[in-house]
């Protein structure tokens, strides 16, 4: 099964955070089930912290991502959550591309491996998380 990427991952792993091991340890084992895959939502968290897009480019390739496009289905499936969210009292702060990794791995069917997994439980139950307890 493919899986998608979280920054939250990602940046534990680059910038050496208390959840390095944690991150490692399930990207590893992620790999070992099938491709690891990041969009356009994950590069651009994760490239807020590199000084040129060619070493952005050469890290995300040593570690073999794959570039998962986001899918059109899942722009309804984050009005929707969104929606949702709004409707319950929660923030219009909250940034919509917090619904979009989630509303990406339901739309393509994939598992998604994240530190941050509240929005995903609630608003996307059916996405197979790789989380914390």
């Amino acid at each position: 099964m493919t899986t998608l990427v979280d920054s939250s991952v990602l940046l534990d792993v680059l910038a050496a955070s208390p959840w390095r091991e944690w991150s490692e340890q399930q990207l590893s084992e992620a790999a070992e089930q099938g491709d690891l895959a990041i969009n356009q939502i994950v590069y651009a968290e994760v490239a807020v912290g590199f000084t040129s897009r060619q070493r952005l480019e050469r890290t995300l390739q040593g570690a073999g991502f794959v570039r998962a496009g986001l899918p059109w289905a899942a722009g309804w499936l984050v009005a929707r959550a969104f929606r949702e969210y709004r409707d319950q009292g929660g923030s219009r702060a909250t940034p919509l591309p917090d619904f979009f990794i989630g509303a990406h791995a339901a739309a393509a069917g994939l598992a998604l491996l994240t530190r941050d997994p509240r929005r995903v439980r609630t608003y996307f139950p059916e996405v197979a998380l790789i989380a914390p307890d």
